[in-house]
């Protein structure tokens, strides 16, 4: 929290660290009280750190009450808030017909309306052995977002202004869209 201290503190913003479980937010009254946390946090302008609360986490084996990887974490905040938009960023432009380190010829799909099986083959599978993270894990949050009214970009974290770029409205990495389209 530090490092997000300072370099946060160098654009005067103040950061607060919310750490969760998954059966916080499951329960309805506290899954209210987080998100009177989050309100409260915005409304006097502090950006909210979010990460899994490892400390009281049963281990992932037992997936009871543990999120599992920050791709889903990030979408189940962007649904409690109500967000207008997630962005996710990684070490990748987006998400892929196929693997561009494997496949020279991999096409960056623009927008995604809708997760298919089809999508989920792209990435190994909904129902692949591949651990936290990896673009399987994008999907999912990206499922999570979109049913819950909001629309996400994958994009590669690597670009300096990226986060700038897509909030001004540049075609940047890929969109996953609600149901309606709109961004």
């Amino acid at each position: 929290m530090h490092i997000y201290s300072k370099f946060f503190g160098e654009y005067s913003h103040t950061v607060g660290q919310v750490l969760l479980t998954r059966d916080v937010v499951e329960d309805d009254h506290i899954r209210e009280n987080v998100c009177n946390t989050f309100e409260t946090l915005i409304e006097n302008q502090i950006i909210p750190i979010v990460n899994e609360n490892d400390t009281v986490s049963i281990d992932e084996i037992e997936n009871i009450v543990r999120f599992g990887d920050n791709d889903n974490l990030s979408a189940i905040v962007a649904k409690l808030i109500k967000a207008d938009l997630l962005i996710i960023l990684s070490d990748i432009d987006g998400f892929y017909d196929s693997d561009p380190r494997k496949n020279s010829n991999s096409k960056l799909i623009k927008e995604i309306k809708s997760i298919t099986p089809q999508l989920e083959a792209c990435c190994g599978g909904a129902g692949s052995n591949l651990g936290t993270g990896g673009m399987i894990t994008k999907l999912s949050a990206a499922k999570v977002a979109t049913e819950s009214g909001v629309n996400m970009v994958l994009a590669n974290g690597e670009e300096p202004k990226i986060i700038l770029n897509i909030l001004n409205g540049e075609e940047i990495g890929t969109l996953f869209t609600i149901n309606n389209g709109q961004m």
